[in-house]
């Protein structure tokens, strides 16, 4: 155990229903449930929160969210398939209502792991995976042309495998994903569950040590352990100003935080131009900045900025980054309390809602409604 400061454990199983299922997700929960908080976190203290095939993304988001905004070290445990969406073919983490034909509304997108986590602190933040992957996303997970599965910074030469899912470079990752079974039976989580048996011990091993011993277990029992993933947080660079964002951040120097990102912010805008990915990346740093000082007009303001240069650069309404910038957008609008604040921006909103519906059904009419219902407010 290390540390003072309350850790924080995600633990997420989730697989669809029917035909589509390649694993029991679920089952491993009872298991993890009867590890002690504070083993599964690696901390003194621990706060554990438990989603069993939850049924929406929006639902595993906000649950991630928060997690993600809380002070300790973070431990997400996933159980669960892979699927690709069927327009973007991108990873994404099926659900309680997920088919192959609806993945893009129904599951978990891949990326909104690495959105979520991206302002933690460097070595604060580990996920344990157990993933079984369908032929289809088996074979764009394993293929050297499928260059946007991969992360942005290659994995440490000791790693076993490539790390195939782009979670954060700041993000400590192990686990495995296995191979697609040539058998019509529905898996049993078997590393989770090696995982969750050695925790039950009472000790917890260093991330290293428990990778190891799961994946011998794995391998006592005659199966394969797919693609393994093994890989330290590699923190930032040398004079990397996130770590200090962030830092200003955990400390409550939220002015401070924003400062130094408009610094970099005008620094790109001038060497790359207002439009460059580098530019709109220290934006989307103020705008999540803004929404942890609890500013949601500016937060909106700020990401509705940047959802209008990504399309006005060309980029597709169906982008990932184009429709992060859009639901963050609209969800920080829903959280603005000063009506005329919130009327101000609700045509600039649903105007972008009308390019880029996103993947949340109904959510132009949510803010038509909205709208309507401020319209009678003072």
């Amino acid at each position: 155990m290390s540390g003072t400061t309350p850790g924080t454990v995600l633990l997420l199983a989730a697989s669809p229903p029917g035909r589509g299922r390649l694993v029991d997700a679920a089952s491993v929960l009872p298991v993890l449930a009867a590890v002690p908080p504070a083993v599964l976190s690696g901390t003194d203290t621990a706060n554990v929160v438990e989603l069993a095939d939850p049924l929406e993304p929006q639902a595993v988001l906000t649950r991630l969210r928060a997690a993600a905004t809380a002070p300790g070290p973070l431990t997400v445990y996933v159980t669960g398939q892979l699927l690709l969406d069927r327009r973007q073919r991108l990873p994404h983490l099926a659900l309680a209502r997920t088919t192959a034909s609806t993945a893009r509304y129904t599951a978990f997108p891949w990326h909104w792991f690495r959105e979520e986590l991206r302002l933690r602190l460097p070595g604060a933040t580990t996920l344990i995976l157990d993933l079984y992957a369908d032929p289809e996303s088996w074979q764009a997970l394993c293929s050297p042309r499928t260059p946007r599965l991969l992360p942005r910074q290659q994995p440490v030469p000791q790693t076993p495998a490539p790390l195939v899912l782009d979670s954060g470079r700041d993000t400590a990752v192990y686990g495995r994903v296995a191979p697609p079974s040539s058998r019509r039976t529905v898996a049993v989580p078997a590393y989770m569950k090696a995982v969750a048996t050695l925790l039950r011990s009472g000790r917890r091993p260093s991330n290293e040590e428990l990778h190891r011993q799961a994946l011998t277990r794995v391998a006592a029992e005659s199966e394969h352990p797919g693609l393994v993933l093994a890989r330290r947080g590699s923190g930032p660079a040398p004079g990397d100003p996130h770590a200090a964002i962030t830092a200003a951040v955990r400390s409550g120097r939220h002015a401070d935080a924003d400062a130094l990102a408009a610094r970099h912010e005008h620094s790109a805008v001038l060497a790359y131009g207002p439009a460059s990915e580098e530019a709109l990346h220290w934006a989307e740093v103020r705008a999540d900045l803004a929404m942890l000082a609890g500013d949601a007009v500016l937060s909106c303001r700020t990401w509705l900025t940047v959802a209008a240069a990504r399309l006005n650069t060309g980029q597709a309404v169906d982008a990932s980054v184009v429709e992060t910038a859009v639901d963050r957008a609209h969800h920080q609008w829903g959280r603005i309390a000063d009506p005329a604040r919130a009327r101000e921006l609700g045509p600039l909103l649903a105007e972008l809602r009308a390019r880029v519906p996103g993947r949340q059904q109904g959510a132009l009419d949510h803010v038509r409604r909205q709208l309507s219902q401020l319209q009678t407010q003072s």
